[in-house]
């Protein structure tokens, strides 16, 4: 009970907190990847074809119900009309029936998803097991909406208590670690966290190697390789192409330092070079790995993002068109960044801080981390992904380095008067 009451009981009151205040939406955070996760996870878990599809699409009907439901009640001309909650899921329900009944019906019945789309399309997620894992024994244990939002706290919740133990391990003070702790629950990527989707496991994995990447800095070097070596192992199985993009900011970061240090006449450091060690295996693990399962390549991403989910036909060349469109993109990005500059104030409060206040080395490896939230967005330049979730893990560059620079900003003396002496005292008389 007494360790309750200090550090470690404040960690779990912020997460207490946070769990209490996600009851407030239960339903209506899915996306339309959800369904995917959730049929794969009902398929890990033993049921047919029949009874995930029954599963699945009440699940995501009752959140497209849920969300007409709040819509219509705060809409100025509609809001005393009776709830089109009822009417939305049973067209709902029609729709998606009518789609996988056809595709099954066509022999599209393989894997361990649902044929909502193409089975080009729905390749994407067959090769993405980890979260679906993940989730089977919530929905086993709590059914598939309170499995579903449990699991969403339990790894956001994991997520927010990674950031408290990242910055202990960097010596932060408690209670600026308990708000890079609060700051992850309440900026986006605590709500990106939350939606059943793929993210909040990978930001969660992300903190986990950046962990590691601090532990092995401060001179626990098998803890914190090991932990960063399972952090991206498990990001493979998640998302392969999140441990592809952290693999490659980890090795240039440690390259980065290790050239640094070179030219200054200093060594390298063991912790360094074997974390750019890791980095580069896991560019080259990554790669080979998906080539040997067949993974969807580069070229099938880019024809997914030109052609609508393969909607239409593939593009006879698709890289020029592509490079033009991150043109626009980032353009468009760029201007409403300065419209509502929040972001790119928090991204640089949270560099100056992860890379002056924090140690040179591990701002470093912060700022790479971070960085694959750009790598992902630029991997997938379109505006119209709500939420910017895909961008989602750059947020990480505040919530860790805000409060690295609020330590030095709070660590200074504050120049108030200190006691004089009587020579000083006379002299005021005088």
């Amino acid at each position: 009970m007494a360790a309750l009451r200090g550090p470690r009981g404040w960690m779990l009151l912020l997460v207490a907190v946070f769990a209490l205040a996600q009851l407030g939406t239960v339903t209506g955070r899915d996306t339309p990847d959800t369904k995917n996760y959730l049929a794969y996870a009902l398929s890990l878990r033993g049921e047919d074809k029949r009874e995930t599809a029954a599963v699945t699409i009440d699940y995501a009907c009752a959140g497209r119900a849920a969300r007409a439901r709040r819509e219509q009640r705060v809409d100025v001309l509609r809001f005393a009309a009776p709830s089109p909650a009822a009417r939305v899921a049973r067209k709902c329900r029609a729709e998606l029936w009518r789609t996988v009944d056809a595709r099954l019906r066509a022999g599209q019945s393989g894997g361990h998803t649902l044929p909502f789309m193409s089975e080009r399309f729905m390749r994407i997620f067959e090769v993405r097991p980890g979260y679906p894992v993940f989730l089977v024994p919530f929905v086993t244990v709590l059914g598939a909406t309170w499995g579903l939002w449990a699991a969403g706290v339990a790894v956001t919740a994991a997520g927010g208590v990674l950031v408290h133990l990242l910055l202990r391990t960097r010596r932060v003070p408690v209670p600026l670690a308990l708000t890079g702790q609060a700051l992850y629950y309440v900026l986006p990527c605590g709500a990106t966290a939350m939606r059943p989707m793929a993210e909040g496991l990978m930001l969660a994995l992300t903190l986990a190697a950046l962990w590691g990447c601090a532990l092995a800095l401060d001179g626990r070097h098998r803890p914190g390789i090991a932990l960063t070596c399972g952090a991206l192992a498990a990001l493979f199985a998640v998302k392969h192409s999140q441990a592809l993009f952290l693999g490659v900011s980890l090795a240039a970061a440690g390259a980065l330092i290790a050239v640094r240090r070179r030219v200054r006449g200093r060594p390298a450091g063991r912790a360094v070079l074997a974390l750019t060690a890791v980095g580069c295996c896991a560019v080259l693990g990554t790669l080979l790995l998906a080539r040997a399962l067949h993974y969807p390549t580069e070229a099938d991403s880019v024809q997914d993002l030109l052609t609508d989910h393969y909607a239409r036909p593939d593009r006879a060349r698709p890289w020029p068109e592509l490079l033009r469109l991150e043109g626009h993109f980032w353009w468009e990005w760029l201007r409403r960044q300065l419209w509502q500059p929040l972001f790119a104030a928090l991204l640089a409060a949270g560099a100056f801080g992860a890379l002056r206040r924090g140690g040179r080395a591990f701002g470093v490896f912060v700022a790479a981390a971070a960085f694959t939230g750009f790598l992902t967005q630029a991997a997938h330049p379109d505006i119209t992904v709500w939420g910017e979730r895909l961008i989602v893990l750059a947020w990480l560059l505040p919530v860790v380095g805000v409060p690295l620079l609020l330590e030095r900003v709070t660590a200074r003396p504050v120049g108030l008067p200190g006691p004089r002496s009587a020579d000083e005292r006379s002299a005021a008389v005088r």
